[in-house]
């Protein structure tokens, strides 16, 4: 019957070599050695030469990975799926897993993913991702709003300019699409307004408006939206390392008060050996 205390400390030794910095660094070497040789396979001539020798190394790899990832289920139990990094890191390297023939070919494309796996082991990456998920919420809401400006957008340019222009404003769809042309400024100006221009003179407004609105405004919100979202992500873990400081700086206070009640005690103790109760002086 095993004990059930060295089982933990085993565990809590494992937990510390998979959170190694070091451990940490030899899998970003393998997962950026392992994008390149994705890449390289990408190209034939290189296949033809090199072919098994990558395919080898890719399977070298992907083997490392599932060791990594037993390990780290061996060290946390359950509390590593609850844990949406490690969730995605199982999910990355289950799919390489699969067998990419018949039905399941399409996913030989998804083993590229397994460089998404760096997001998890370098802070600032994940910090961003981070920001990004926490972003959404704001961002729902300015979608929302440019939604209603397209949809307003495109009813106008339709009843506009839809009989002249059918490609461009033929249907509610079809200026949608335009519009949104429009607001990333891809060849917007020579490629639809000039030509829209030419045969309604003052469809400038629109279109100045127009970009104004959705371009110069609302993608600035996204912008904002996420920046605020990061920082509020940045500050979130500068405040959990604050709080981690202060939890060991008070436990360090801690024992350094009972050390000096310990040390009392035996000063307590020595003085009553050198000057037992009851003596007299002679």
């Amino acid at each position: 019957m095993s004990d059930p205390a060295s089982a933990t400390d085993w565990r809590q030794k494992l937990g510390v070599f998979v959170a190694h910095p070091t451990t940490e660094k030899i899998l970003i070497g393998l997962i950026l050695i392992n994008a390149v040789i994705l890449g390289l396979e990408t190209y034939q001539p290189v296949m033809d030469r090199f072919g098994p020798v990558l395919q080898t190394l890719d399977s070298l790899i992907l083997a490392i990975f599932v060791i990594e990832i037993a390990l780290r289920i061996s060290a946390h139990g359950w509390q590593f799926f609850k844990d949406p990094w490690g969730l995605f890191d199982f999910i990355v390297v289950g799919i390489a897993l699969i067998p990419s023939s018949g039905a399941f070919s399409v996913l030989r494309a998804l083993r590229v993913l397994r460089a998404l796996r760096i997001l998890t082991l370098v802070p600032s990456m994940r910090r961003v991702v981070g920001g990004l998920l926490g972003a959404i919420p704001g961002l729902l809401s300015v979608i929302m709003v440019m939604g209603l400006i397209f949809y307003i957008g495109a009813v106008i340019a339709t009843k506009l300019f839809g009989e002249r222009f059918p490609d461009w404003f033929g249907t509610l769809g079809e200026s949608a699409y335009t519009l949104f042309q429009v607001m990333t400024l891809e060849s917007w100006s020579m490629g639809i307004a000039r030509p829209v221009i030419a045969e309604f003179p003052q469809a400038w407004i629109f279109f100045v408006i127009f970009i104004l609105i959705a371009t110069f405004t609302m993608l600035n919100l996204f912008i904002a939206v996420i920046v605020n979202a990061i920082q509020a992500e940045h500050d979130s873990e500068m405040l959990a390392a604050e709080a981690e400081t202060t939890q060991h700086v008070d436990d360090q206070h801690e024992l350094t008060r009972q050390e000096i009640a310990s040390l009392r005690d035996e000063v307590r103790a020595l003085q009553t050996l050198l000057n037992p109760a009851g003596s007299k002086p002679g």
